[in-house]
This record gives structure tokens, sequence and C-alpha cells, in this order.
């Protein structure tokens, strides 16, 4: 896929984003952020039993992020759409984005992102990522920071897991 493709697939992704909002009474909430660059991205799971197996009938998401992080969201979401939960859990973060053609480097966190809320939905909470320290405590200034809002809600009903990515990982 040419420099040119890849922009025309963003910026269609981008302009007609798929499954935005909260999916009402869904059966897994995922939530991840990075605290180095102040994104967030929820994703909302409902399965479905289809020839005896659970599979993934509806998701979607909201998004603190950049626009890419919005694009390959709304790709992921469809991509998911009728794979078991493993399935899902087997596409990789370039595989999530692949619709959209290589991304730039600067970029690549988007689908790393969005990889990070598909696990913490999907993914039994005893081998989710441990939440962040840094959920609880207030920003700079004593304003409470969008993970700690986030944080405050973990404990209602729908299994909202918080997931810091590393950045530092491949």
């Amino acid at each position: 896929m040419s420099e040119h493709d890849t922009q025309s697939a963003l910026a269609e992704a981008i302009r007609n984003p798929k499954n935005i909002g909260e999916l009402a009474d869904a059966d897994a909430i995922g939530t991840v952020g990075n605290s180095e660059c102040g994104e967030m991205l929820r994703m909302w799971v409902k399965f479905k039993e289809e020839n005896g197996r659970k599979v993934i009938d509806r998701a979607t998401f909201q998004s603190f992020g950049c626009e890419t992080a919005i694009a390959v969201a709304s790709l992921a979401t469809e991509m998911i759409r009728g794979k078991t939960p493993d399935e899902a859990l087997a596409l990789s973060s370039d595989k999530l984005s692949s619709e959209l053609g290589p991304l730039p480097p600067m970029k690549i966190h988007c689908s790393q992102l969005v990889e990070g809320a598909l696990r913490s939905a999907l993914l039994p909470k005893k081998d989710a990522d441990p939440v962040s320290d840094c959920a609880s405590k207030p920003a700079p200034g004593g304003n409470q920071n969008l993970l700690a809002n986030f944080a405050a809600t973990e404990s209602k009903p729908g299994g909202l897991r918080i997931v810091m990515l590393d950045e530092n990982a491949d």
C-alpha cells in the first residue's frame, strides 16, 4: 500500500468511524491508557452464541486520543465481529491496523492502544496487566486526570479494568 493509499484509508476511517460509544449490557469492558501521551481508550464487547461457540457479536469504543487511535479502534471493532475471544486476542496491533496500511513510526502506539483495550476486555482479570498506581494520583496542580476519573469508576458493575501500556514494549 502506497503512502497516498495509507493516508486515504486513514482519512476515510477518521471521517466515518464506526462503533463509537458505550455499549449497553456489554459482557466485557477494557480500558487502557498511556500516561506518556495522555491517550486512553475504552472498549465494550458483547458476545453471542453461534454454532455452539461464544463469539463477539458487537464491539464499541470511546477514545481520548488522536485520530489515528480512533481510526484503528473503528477498524478493529469491525474486524473482531464474529471471532471467538481467543481468535480476537490472536490479532496483533499490526493486524488490527492493517487496513490502514503501514502506520508512521510515531503512530504505532495507536494500534498498540487498541490491542491493549481489547486484551483488557477479553483476558481474565488474573491475566491482565496490573493497574498503574498513577490511576489514583491527582495530576500536577491538584486536578484529577482522566486516568483518575476512570479509576473512580472501577467499583461500578461491568468489569472495568484499567491497564497501562508499557511505552517501551515492542
